[in-house]
């Protein structure tokens, strides 16, 4: 085990963790022209508490050149509206979209623009492309594709789901009884992200983030047991404990769908391919982590034996930081 540390040290180069791991979360800008030249205006930007990202949405067009209509934060999210824009829709055509700040962030921003004529246009901007063209011509739906490479990248960026995952690694040494583990954490988080994204159930997502990082903490605690010789319900039955957290988690990922406000005939193909797109995140990690296992194993030198409580403490850590960090963002 003890050579884990060194993957445990190489997959955090690769995958830095932060303070605020899975608040990574998409901004949202919603454009609806309800009638004859009239439109609403709706721009969801993610927050912790009272700290939010210095992002500021822009069309060329001049729709956003005024103050907004209403300002208001809730659920983790600040949100603006403008109300009863005048303008036409020609205008659109041609027109610049762009969300000012995203560039220095490490969020996307989904944006959905709805015609009275029932033309849609839909896009992802990135922190590489935080502009696009608008064309009044085409379909303008959101290809398929983005909706793969939003959930790979949630989930690549997503430090605390990984160090779940990795505490499982560690547990389960049995190839099989890993299969059926991940398996399990699978199932049950594409239960929860499909009922909460089609809202079936509700729920607070600062409370489901700290209960995410008490479930990393759980797994790290079961680990030192397993170290010190105590066979804990994890070790022993680690797909029941990956099924449970796992319904958690699940509800982690569907606030990246849910609470951003997709348009409601989008949501069951976005949420098809955004979890396609956690599963492959999933496997590229857990693949990362197997291969280096191996490598490390043709190291001529072992690890100490002592080092092998770097991984559980530190990922125990790290996940208690988060926890109460989350706690603290709940209360305030």
């Amino acid at each position: 085990m003890s050579r884990l540390l060194f993957v445990w040290i190489l997959l955090i180069y690769m995958f830095p963790p932060t303070a605020q791991a899975h608040e990574i979360r998409p901004a949202y800008l919603e454009i609806t022209e309800n009638n004859q030249n009239k439109f609403d205006v709706l721009w969801k930007q993610p927050s912790n508490g009272t700290l939010a990202l210095h992002l500021e949405p822009k069309v060329s067009n001049g729709l956003l050149k005024n103050k907004p209509s209403e300002e208001s934060s809730a659920n983790s999210f600040v949100v603006k509206r403008w109300n009863n824009l005048s303008f036409s829709r020609d205008s659109f055509d041609g027109a610049i979209i762009k969300v000012d700040g995203l560039e220095n962030s490490i969020t996307d921003a989904l944006v959905n623009i709805s015609f009275a004529n029932g033309q849609q246009i839909q896009t992802i901007l990135k922190p590489s492309t935080p502009s696009t063209e608008i064309h009044l011509t085409g379909s303008g739906k959101l290809p398929v594709p983005a909706y793969l490479t939003l959930g790979i990248e949630h989930i690549l960026t997503g430090y605390d789901h990984l160090s779940f995952v990795f505490g499982l690694l560690l547990l389960v040494v049995a190839r099989w009884k890993l299969v059926k583990t991940i398996t399990a954490f699978t199932l049950a988080h594409s239960i929860t992200l499909g009922a909460a994204a089609l809202g079936y159930v509700h729920v607070s997502a600062p409370v489901i983030e700290s209960l995410v990082a008490l479930s990393i903490v759980f797994v790290a605690v079961e680990l030192v047991r397993y170290y010190q010789g105590h066979a804990g319900l994890t070790v022993k039955y680690p797909w029941l404990i990956a099924f449970i957290f796992g319904l958690l988690h699940g509800f982690a990922f569907a606030g990246s769908l849910a609470e951003i406000g997709l348009p409601q005939h989008n949501i069951p193909l976005a949420l098809l391919f955004f979890n396609l797109g956690v599963e492959i995140g999933q496997l590229i990690f857990i693949s990362a982590v197997l291969i280096l296992i191996w490598i490390v194993s043709l190291l001529p030198h072992k690890l100490p034996e002592w080092s092998r409580w770097i991984s559980p403490y530190s990922i125990g850590s790290l996940a208690s930081f988060w926890m109460f960090q989350r706690i603290h963002f709940l209360m305030h």
